[in-house]
């Protein structure tokens, strides 16, 4: 392997945690945006305020889902062009599967 693609000793660890924190950051969001509205309420004094927070804070986590994503999309995408993987581009009709196998 040359050196420009070899990887780091400890990437598949580091593509492990980037996953991970995901998960982390999806419950963070709706923490921060329950403690929102919590301190919202009591210094506004309206109840409506906490589910403002819960809304923000559930909106926030299912952005941190679409950016992730679409990060994980392009990150196929440029491997869909790679041509090492060129040949499992090719689309092959399934109607006539039963014949060849």
């Amino acid at each position: 392997m040359s050196e420009p693609e070899k990887r780091p000793k400890y990437g598949k660890i580091i593509e492990g945690a980037e996953q991970l924190s995901l998960g982390i950051s999806i419950v963070v969001a709706i923490l921060i945006g329950v403690g929102l509205g919590i301190v919202m309420r009591r210094y506004f004094g309206h109840a409506w305020l906490f589910w403002l927070g819960v809304f923000w804070g559930v909106a926030a986590a299912i952005l941190n889902i679409v950016k992730a994503y679409k990060r994980q999309k392009a990150e196929l995408d440029e491997l869909k062009n790679d041509p090492r993987y060129r040949h499992y581009n090719k689309q092959e009709d399934d109607d006539d599967w039963d014949e060849k196998y």
